[in-house]
């Protein structure tokens, strides 16, 4: 894998960014805020990772879906205890407080979107 910057993908991805702080800013429940907000935070990092790296579709698809998921896995333990970062709103913002079977549903529906987008529009991307 080696740098390469693609400014649509890095456009999309602070767009998505930006999306994201209005919910975590503006919604404190509900579906927008935690499930959807979950759909669109795989496909940001997906966004992210195409935008700085030369990675291809699926490689960056299942990597997006592989630190979900581990995130989500380590919401199981007590992983902001053990880093001592229970008190730190960052740290719980990115790394999550508990575990939730939907949030790996979501996950996984962002990236099935981005794979039917990119399979179907790549070459607009480029």
């Amino acid at each position: 894998m080696k740098m390469q910057l693609n400014k649509t993908y890095l456009i999309l991805a602070i767009l998505l960014f930006l999306i994201e702080a209005c919910i975590a800013i503006f919604l404190k429940t509900g579906f927008i805020r935690h499930t959807f907000g979950d759909y669109l935070v795989v496909i940001l990092l997906y966004c992210g990772l195409r935008g700085l790296t030369s990675l291809g579709i699926w490689r960056s698809a299942i990597l997006v879906l592989i630190i979900a998921f581990i995130i989500e896995f380590l919401q199981l333990t007590k992983v902001l205890e053990l880093l001592n970062l229970q008190s730190n709103h960052f740290a719980k913002l990115i790394l999550g407080t508990s575990f939730q079977f939907l949030d790996l549903i979501a996950y996984t529906l962002g990236i099935i979107t981005i794979l039917i987008i990119e399979t179907n529009y790549s070459k607009h991307f480029k």
